[in-house]
């Protein structure tokens, strides 16, 4: 007779509470028709975007003690006084760059013998990250921007993402707006965050253009251009840039930025970037006249990174603050006409949390639940996992002088 295996929905205890889930409840009903030799729990939680009542209509068993479960999935980081000894555990860890601010977890999950698989480094064989956020957040991050233009200029007001029911209830007041013509909004990056953001600009009716175009006309509608490494950069030595060089040396190339500075009404980052990469302005290129980008919406949200004016992370329930380019202080959003808005939240999916939450199962289900739950070998789960039994794998064994605080 096979093993059951029992797999436990952890409550979100990161501060603030992070709402969303990993799997809904229709999404583990459908999994256990497929995996009948699978269990799953949920821990009760106030603030889950799927109520315990959902959960319990459904006939999933909610469980607050889940010292029976094999496995326990999570989004966001781990209360480190939650660890259960022994467990393997999946979720955002963000320790694989030596963060900081998650050390004493991560000490604490080796300290208790834990597995991590962290959905970070769940990728195909040829590096692509099979399940992520990222979508929502250029969704949300460029709705953001816009709300901002609506605070700053008077001119329109567009509810809080979190306080809509759900992504069509937002769109549905964002396709309402009715945007300056001629307003220019500059996005960068060509991923899923970006990719995001057209999605978000589509529904407020903002034409694309040519980065040529872009720096040298003035249109009669919104439009946008989404700029790539390529862009705003350029080698120092004046050789052809090349993307795959640009990621193994960026430190070689220098920013081409400004001029889109003069001509952008709102920028939306959606790029990666990388420290050793050019800074796309300063904070001397803030203060010159020719500097026209008045709101920021920081999706990449690099403190003391490529944005100079991304002094912090703020949060969904306080969005935005004002970044005074001539004092290089920040002072209360929308203080004053002459600075910059920015919005430099750092985890936007939260504010949709029902309609990211489903497109993460989605992900889950049809990467990597099939190997997870059959428990078979698995490349693709070996290389997420960072710890076994408590103890660093090889792929990972670079942090070993980050566990042991060196």
């Amino acid at each position: 007779m096979a093993r059951t295996l029992k797999v436990g929905i952890l409550r979100e205890t990161r501060n603030p509470a992070d709402r969303r889930v990993p799997l809904t409840p229709p999404q583990i009903v459908a999994l256990e028709e497929l995996y009948p030799d699978v269990e799953f729990f949920v821990q009760p939680s106030d603030f889950r975007c799927y109520s315990n009542e959902e959960y319990e209509y459904l006939d999933i068993p909610l469980k607050e003690d889940l010292r029976e479960c094999d496995i326990l999935m999570g989004v966001k980081e781990v209360d480190k006084r939650t660890f259960i000894p022994g467990k393997t555990y999946l979720f955002f860890a963000h320790v694989a760059k030596k963060q900081p601010h998650n050390l004493d977890m991560f000490r604490a999950m080796a300290d208790n013998n834990l597995g991590l698989i962290d959905f970070e480094y769940l990728t195909t064989d040829e590096g692509q990250r099979v399940v992520a956020f990222g979508r929502h957040a250029g969704i949300v991050g460029a709705y953001n921007g816009l709300r901002a233009r609506g605070i700053k200029t008077n001119k329109f007001k567009l509810k809080p993402a979190y306080q809509c029911h759900d992504l069509d209830e937002m769109w549905a007041g964002l396709s309402l707006i009715e945007l300056k013509p001629g307003l220019k909004i500059l996005l960068t990056g060509d991923g899923r965050v970006a990719n995001g953001a057209i999605e978000t600009l589509g529904v407020a009716n903002v034409v694309q253009v040519s980065t040529e175009d872009y720096l040298n006309r003035e249109f009669d509608v919104p439009v946008f251009c989404q700029i790539k490494p390529e862009h705003y950069t350029r080698h120092k030595n004046g050789l052809a840039f090349n993307f795959s060089h640009f990621v193994k040396s960026p430190g070689d190339y220098e920013s081409t930025f400004l001029p889109f500075a003069s001509v952008t009404d709102i920028l939306i980052t959606g790029h990666f970037w990388d420290p050793r990469s050019p800074v796309f302005f300063t904070r001397e290129d803030m203060k010159k006249p020719e500097f026209r980008i008045s709101i920021i919406a920081d999706i990449s949200c690099d403190i003391n990174g490529a944005i100079p004016s991304t002094l912090r992370a703020t949060t969904i329930s306080d969005p935005f603050y004002a970044y005074n380019p001539f004092l290089e202080t920040e002072e209360p959003a929308f203080s004053h006409q002459t600075n910059v808005t920015v919005m430099s939240i750092d985890n936007l999916p939260g504010e949709l949390p029902r309609d990211a939450s489903l497109d993460f199962g989605k992900q889950l289900m049809g990467s990597v639940l099939h190997d997870l739950l059959s428990e078979i070998e698995s490349p693709m789960i070996s290389r997420a996992a960072i710890l076994k039994t408590g103890k660093l794998t090889s792929r990972y064994i670079y942090l070993n002088d980050y566990l042991n605080g060196k």
